[in-house]
This record gives C-alpha cells, structure tokens and sequence, in this order.
C-alpha cells in the first residue's frame, strides 16, 4: 500500500477557516470531524481475553506506534501482532482499528465500546472457538467514516494498491461538495448548501450514511462510494424494508425513525435533521439539554409552554426520544428518533415482527430488478423462505437486462445450489465475459468445473482470483482442494500458507494444511 499520508479534517479543511473560523473550531469537536484518523491519534490501550477462543488481545502503543497482539496460551504457534494504521469510529460509541497485510485492509477481530469501558469482540465474534478469520473491510463500509474514499483494485474486495482513502473523518467537501472554485475565487463562486438544495438532495446527504433499512441495493452500474452531496441518493442505492419491522430494532435507522414522527409530518419538507441538529457544532455535556430543549421550543413555543412542560426536567429527549440497544449491534445505545409524544406509549424492547413483503423506502427510483436483488440479500441473510421470490423476480431481471452482473451472480448462486448446475455454468460463463476478473463468478464457475473434473479449467479460474484475494478463505480452500486433486501438494501446501498470513488462528486452514501430505507428490 502507498506510504500513510492521509490528510486529518483539522489539516484538510484549514482552507476553509480562512473565512469560517468559528463553524472551522466548532465544527473539528463533532464525531464527524472525528470519525476516522490515524491509530495512534485515538488509541485506547487495553486487554481482552475472549473465554470462548481462547484468545488474548492487547491493543498497545510501543516505539511510537500502535498495534494489536494476539495470543494463545495453549497454543504457541498462534502469536503475533498486527500495526494498527488507521481508527474508525468517534469515540462517543467506540473505536475499532484497521490495519493492513500487503496492501489488503483489514478490521481488528476487537473493538473499544464506549458504554462499558472495555474492549469486546465484534459484534457476530462472540461465540468463536477460535481466531477470527481476517477482516475484509471494503470501499463501502469506509466510505460514512473516512472522505475521499477510493475504489478497491478490480477484481478485488479490500486490496487497495494506493491510499483507501485520502482524508481521516469527515471533510467540509463531504457535505459541501467540490470547493475548489470556492475557494479559488476568494468565495465569489458558490459553494454547494445543502439546505438551498430540494428536500431529496438536502436529505440525501444525511440518507447516504444515516439509513440503513433491512436490506440496501446498489443501482445498477453504480457505487455509494461515488455518491456526491448534490445528488439523490437514490440514484446509488434503494433501501427496503420488511412492512411490519421495528425501526427501533436497527442500528443506522435515524432517518426512517425520524419520517414517522408527528414532528416530521406534521412539518413536511421543511423540517429536515439540520431542524434538530447543527452540524457544525456540538453542545458540550453541560449545554445540551438546554441547546435541544431550544430546538423543541422553536417550534413548540405557544406561550408558556416551557414554563409548564416539566420545567423541572429541561431534557426533553429523556422522555419523547429515549435511548435503546440496538438488538443488531450489542453493547450501543441508539436514541429513538421517533419523538414519541406520549412516553411509554411503545415498549422498545419489543422485538421487531417480520413481515413478508419487502417495501421501498426513500428510494422513489427503486426498480423491480432491486427488489429481486434486495429479496436475494434477505434469503442468504437468513430469511431462506424468500428464495423462491427471489429466484422469480431475479429471472425477470435477468431478461430485462442480460448484462447485469449483479443480477447475474445472484442468479447464478441460486441456480447452483438449487442444483441445475448447467444453468448455473452458463451464467458464471456470461458474467466473465462481461467482467473477466469478477470473483463471485470466477469461484463458482470453478466449483461447477471441478464436479466435472476440468480441474485445469478450474484451476485457470481459481490461481488468479486467489492471486487478488489472498485474504479470502473460501478461494484458498478451493484452490487447494483443486490442486490436491492435480497431485501438487507443494501447490496446495504454499496456498495455505499464503493465507495463513491473514487468519493465522483458522483451525480449518491448519488442518488442511497438514492432509495436504496426503496430496500426491507429481503433478497429474
């Protein structure tokens, strides 16, 4: 990876202290401004030892850096460390670590949580009996904490040949735009204002990080890393939801929370999450009841209402926006963004009933083709029983447009393990022709071809797509297992080891590892 040269909010946004001094100082205290950066600017040293695995981890500091060690005691091959290079997260819920081995970025297995003080492990790692496997962190999962986030090396998922991205937390330009104009004509030329834009693009610029939904689908030839403030985040990406799903139960769900609230709709257009909060600032502890209690009278402001509601508690989201545990994501607290009027009306900790049908929301561009491919999500999601609608409407797709890859990997995988492994080969076939170095259809088509015993085929599919994800698991066994089949344990055996160097605690891999004894020793 190129030299760690990432440019902090503080240093990129000098320009606009010029003339913006105070929005400049007020705005470098918010979680935004400070939502990513170098390790060693936010490291909080700590130990966990994770009971189920085993495991021992330190985050520490040591000759002026930062890093992440492992350690099982019962085991004394599984020990190392890790440079930790960049930080994610503000702070006000926690701070997780990425750190990267020979240009692939990686998320520590271990995160810092806020509420309890203490480091546990990422939310699904709990109950590992073992390492996790390395970490993949894309494009898409940087882009709400980092700016200037770039595209992974094609044909890849986490690789990154220059800089992932250029500047640690979130830029003016983030929300404002291209400045350079701006700033080159002294401020004669505007500067993009989200507030003069239509409500769609003014809430687009909030929607692109602060929705999540049950299911998101990327448009068509199109990736949220490109979304500009300007556009309609619809053009990106449709978000969907069950009809009867619990807005509470989620953790990035501010904005579909908000939408149902009286205060939104009996507002309309006009009120937008800037009505409540400044971006540019935020309160100190010891302000802040007082600076949302001024956001509520601002609206509510018959007379002597402040003066009657309660006077004696000024914190009005303690009753009408009350914070609960995201039941997705352990140890957060998210506050209930649908300003509730009659407090206990509603019990958050009701889990959330699924329905059925899967319905658009903030998404008016959202096309039949996305709702094939957000039912797909759900059933490999853990939902199985949307396979059978996902399947229909993902054929629809397909015949609507033969050259959607996203449509076409999809298919392919329900096809294949639908069992009719001849259409599934005939569609990884189409998607290599439109994409030669796609991965999905690459590690598919050589799973099909080696039930045939084209091992060669597969293994002309399979070298590459390793060779660009050496920190992929499932290519390695894949591959390994093909090459065994050819009688080149050498092969196999160096695959292996290849991969180790990233889940260094798989206990699959290692036992893999050493069967490829067994392997032949001439190549068939």
């Amino acid at each position: 990876m190129a030299a760690f040269s990432q440019t902090p909010v503080k240093q990129a946004d000098e320009v606009c202290a010029t003339c913006h001094a105070e929005l400049y100082r007020g705005y470098l205290a918010t979680p935004m401004a400070n939502a990513s950066g170098m390790a060693m600017d936010k490291l909080i040293p700590g130990t966990l030892g994770h009971a189920p695995s085993g495991v021992t981890y330190r985050v520490y500091k040591e000759n002026g850096a930062a890093w992440l060690s492992y350690d099982e005691p019962k085991n004394a091959s599984l020990q190392g460390r890790r440079k930790l290079e960049y930080f994610l997260g503000s702070g006000h819920l926690g701070v997780t670590y990425l750190y990267s081995v020979n240009n692939y970025l990686l998320e520590s297995p271990v995160a810092y949580y806020t509420a309890t003080n203490h480091y546990d492990m990422k939310p699904g790692l709990e109950d590992l009996h073992e390492m996790p496997p390395a970490l993949p962190m894309e494009a898409d999962c940087l882009r709400c904490h980092m700016s200037g986030v770039q595209h992974s090396d094609p044909g890849t998922m986490n690789r990154y040949s220059g800089l992932p991205f250029l500047h640690g937390g979130i830029t003016c330009e983030s929300c404002h735009g291209d400045t350079k104009a701006h700033v080159a004509s002294g401020g004669k030329a505007a500067v993009l204002n989200p507030s003069k834009l239509n409500p769609d693009r003014r809430d687009s610029v909030c929607i692109s990080c602060h929705l999540e939904g049950d299911v998101s689908v990327e448009k068509n030839g199109r990736s949220a890393v490109d979304f500009k403030p300007g556009d309609s985040i619809s053009d990106y990406l449709s978000y969907f939801v069950y009809a009867s799903a619990g807005a509470t139960a989620r953790g990035v769900s501010e904005v579909e929370q908000f939408s149902t609230s009286m205060c939104r709709r009996t507002s309309g257009d006009k009120m937008s999450c800037t009505s409540c909060h400044d971006l540019h600032y935020s309160p100190p502890a010891s302000e802040r009841d007082a600076f949302y209690r001024g956001k509520c009278l601002a609206c509510h402001s018959v007379p002597n209402f402040a003066a009657k509601h309660h006077p004696e508690n000024p914190d009005c989201t303690s009753c009408h926006m009350p914070r609960s545990t995201a039941q997705n994501i352990p140890h957060v607290a998210w506050t209930d963004h649908r300003i509730l009027r009659q407090p206990g009306t509603e019990s958050l900790a009701d889990p959330p009933v699924h329905g059925d049908t899967l319905t658009p929301i903030f998404s008016p561009a959202a096309t039949s083709r996305d709702l094939a491919l957000a039912y797909y999500s759900a059933a490999v999601q853990g939902k199985p029983e949307d396979r059978e609608k996902a399947y229909q409407l993902l054929t629809q797709a397909r015949q609507a447009n033969p050259n959607d890859l996203q449509v076409l990997g999809s298919l392919g995988i329900l096809t294949e393990t639908g069992g009719d492994y001849s259409q599934a080969e005939s569609i990884f076939r189409e998607m290599l022709k439109l994409d030669p170095s796609n991965v999905t259809a690459a590690s598919n088509l050589s799973v099909l071809l080696a039930r045939t015993n084209d091992l060669q085929g597969a293994l002309a599919l399979l070298r590459p797509a390793f060779n660009r994800n050496e920190d992929v698991i499932g290519l390695a066994k894949d591959l390994t297992a093909v090459e065994c089949l050819l009688g080149d344990g050498a092969a196999a055996r160096a695959t292996l080891e290849t991969t180790l160097v990233y889940s260094p605690g798989s206990k699959d891999v290692l036992d893999r590892l050493q069967q490829t004894a067994s392997c032949s020793t001439g190549k068939k």
